[in-house]
């Protein structure tokens, strides 16, 4: 019997002959698999194809029964042997008695074979992967490896028939799909698993995590047992893990219909994006399985809709815990508390409560929505409380609560730590405002606490850039005592919030020594007087630095602009000082005409022409190099008139 080439007869001939080799195997007597490693053996023992003759020696030696119960792949042989002999009768028109009775005989025994390759489909998952090195494990799996082989061949001989135009008498292959399907659905119904359950777990959670242990268990049997039984043309492990998915998917798409409480929706969010996942990466399962064909296991909608519930819950959750802390921080304030101390600095709970709090719930998010942007979403409320927050921190400092101030001014600190370390928290807009926020809050406070520290410096300030300043040494180191004495004021600030306060600090006495140079009270006439003006101006820059190193500041690059300034008033050619102009205006774009006016005025020996000049050649080298240029900005604090 000759069978036309097609493609599909093509594949399902290299099924056949694949599944020959596969069965083919070295062992061809039942026996225990011998493993001397101690590990489990697999690998099932293998019959030998029999030849047609052997077919013909089997009918006469064997009664069915017999065949039935020694292979399934010879029994089935057998049957598709007689099959071809009485439906080739039956084409012949050769219609007698004795062939209706054959016929009657042969489908009462396809029926039996049918029935006993669909018990042993049915036995499949029963075996235990600890167990699958037992005698009875080797069995079941040797059964396993004739009714698949049978199948197989059975779809050959059908496509044959069909291609003959003759009777197809049955579809195995369709008998095994549907058998395996009914053996899943089951096995989902009344999982052999028990869930780990833990306290609180609502059934619906008990429900969830014992289908997926079953699953877990079953696919772990396919991989390393069962798969062994089929030919690699038959995909098995996909097969089953399509139709645990497909079950899954099922089942749980009739539990989200229904109206979950918020710790049922979060448990089937976290199981579908996580702990499902989880499953089938692992790395037994994800060498052999295909988790990207197998689809979404919930459709979009309903995924959008527990995420909406989960999501607006954490929201209102957050909203309600930040409120309620800064609520606490008004009661203290009201009760007229101080606020704790901790290394003799002054603190607030309110910053360290917050933080872990966002930080875990907005962890908590992702993993149980599978996504980072849509977890970002609950941080929306940190805007709003830290707008509260500041209203908070303005009524304080009304009040003139210094040591609440102290305390805020760590918080914000904090605040912004978390926003700048951790920006994967928060979404742009949100981190922007807070941002934004945070650092009004932080120049409030510092102005606050600074205020009275210049206060006791100005009558130090007033001195500067006069006859006394540049004659008399000891104007400065007045000053420089003033601060010494007045910095007293910061003390119970945390170390960040000090070294940042004493940096702000730094930079205005900075700006008030060179806003009163520059209010020009002192003329330097000649070469004589400018270099002594650059001597003070030198010396000034070094013991300001040194003083505020000491005490904490990191801002070292204020030095640089004093020392700048102070090679202007040495300076003699025009070419030199344009040189010296440009040079600070690259550094510091803020640095404008008025600035450099100024400074140029004060030698007195220097033209209008000249100062014109030098000018000029700031105005023309900022249009050049200047745009887009970083800086820190000090010139466009210093007003001048």
């Amino acid at each position: 019997m000759r069978v036309c080439s097609t493609p599909e007869n093509h594949r399902l001939n290299n099924v056949l002959n694949q599944g020959g080799r596969w069965i083919r195997g070295k062992l061809k007597n039942i026996k225990r698999p011998s493993n001397p490693q101690g590990g489990v053996n697999t690998s099932p023992v293998t019959e030998e194809p029999p030849s047609s003759e052997e077919v013909d020696s089997l009918v006469e030696t064997l009664t069915f029964e017999q065949l039935l119960e020694e292979s399934l792949y010879k029994a089935s042989l057998v049957l598709i042997n007689r099959e071809n002999q009485l439906l080739g009768k039956e084409t012949n028109n050769e219609v007698q008695k004795h062939h209706a009775e054959e016929m009657e005989r042969l489908s009462a025994e396809r029926r039996a074979l049918e029935k006993k390759i669909q018990q042993t489909l049915q036995q499949s998952l029963s075996l235990r992967l600890q167990e699958v090195a037992s005698e009875s494990a080797v069995q079941a799996l040797t059964a396993l490896k004739s009714a698949v082989k049978a199948i197989y061949h059975r779809e050959v001989q059908d496509l044959q028939r069909k291609q003959q135009k003759s009777r197809t008498l049955s579809n195995w292959k369709k008998l095994h799909d549907s058998t395996l399907h009914d053996l899943v659905e089951s096995r989902m119904d009344q999982p052999s698993v028990a869930p780990a359950g833990q306290p609180g777990q609502s059934s619906i959670q008990l429900d969830v995590q014992g289908m997926g242990r079953q699953m877990k268990d079953d696919l772990l049997l396919v991989v390393n047992v069962l798969k062994s039984c089929y030919p690699p043309e038959a995909n098995i492990c996909q097969f089953y893990a399509r139709m645990y998915h497909q079950n899954l998917s099922a089942r749980l798409r009739k539990i989200v219909d229904f109206v979950l409480d918020d710790k049922d929706c979060a448990f089937i969010l976290r199981w579908v994006n996580e702990y499902y996942p989880g499953i089938l990466k692992k790395p037994e399962l994800a060498s052999e399985i295909d988790s990207a064909a197998l689809g979404q296991l919930l459709p979009a909608d309903s995924m959008d809709s527990l995420e909406e519930q989960y999501l607006t819950t954490k929201e209102s959750e957050l909203s309600v815990y930040l409120n309620n802390a800064l609520e606490e921080e008004r009661r203290k304030l009201t009760k007229g508390e101080q606020p704790p101390t901790e290394d003799g600095c002054f603190t607030s709970p309110l910053a360290v409560d917050v933080i872990p709090i966002i930080n875990g719930m907005v962890g908590m998010a992702e993993t149980v929505t599978g996504s980072r942007q849509k977890a970002q979403r609950i941080t929306g409320q940190l805007t709003h409380m830290l707008q509260r927050f500041k209203a908070f921190q303005d009524d304080i400092i009304k009040q003139n609560r210094k040591p609440h101030v102290k305390a805020t001014l760590g918080c914000v600190e904090q605040f912004r730590d978390i926003l700048q370390r951790k920006s994967h928290l928060f979404p742009d807009d949100v981190q922007k405002n807070c941002l934004t926020v945070l650092s009004n809050m932080r120049q409030s406070a510092c102005t606050y606490l600074l205020s009275s520290v210049h206060k006791s410096l100005k009558p130090q300030y007033q001195k500067l850039g006069t006859g006394d300043w540049l004659k008399k040494k000891s104007v400065f180191e007045m000053l420089l005592s003033s601060l010494e004495n007045s910095i007293q004021e910061l003390e119970g600030l945390d170390l960040s919030c000090y070294q940042g306060v004493i940096g702000d600090l730094h930079q205005e006495v900075t700006q008030q020594y060179v806003k009163r140079l520059l209010r020009g009270e002192v003329k330097l006439k000649d070469r004589e007087h400018q270099q002594r003006a650059f001597d003070t101006v030198m010396d000034n820059a070094e013991s300001l630095h040194k003083l505020f190193t000491s005490m904490g500041s990191q801002e070292e690059w204020l030095k640089e602009i004093l020392t700048s300034m102070a090679e202007v008033l040495k300076l003699q050619d025009v070419p030199a000082l344009q040189m010296q102009i440009v040079s600070l205006g690259h550094t510091y774009p803020d640095l404008s005409e008025k600035h450099v006016s100024a400074l140029l005025k004060l030698k007195s020996n220097i033209s209008r022409e000249d100062r014109h000049r030098v000018k000029a050649t700031l105005s023309d080298t900022r249009d050049k190099s200047s745009a887009g240029v970083e800086f820190r900005p000090f010139f466009s604090k210093v007003v001048v008139r």
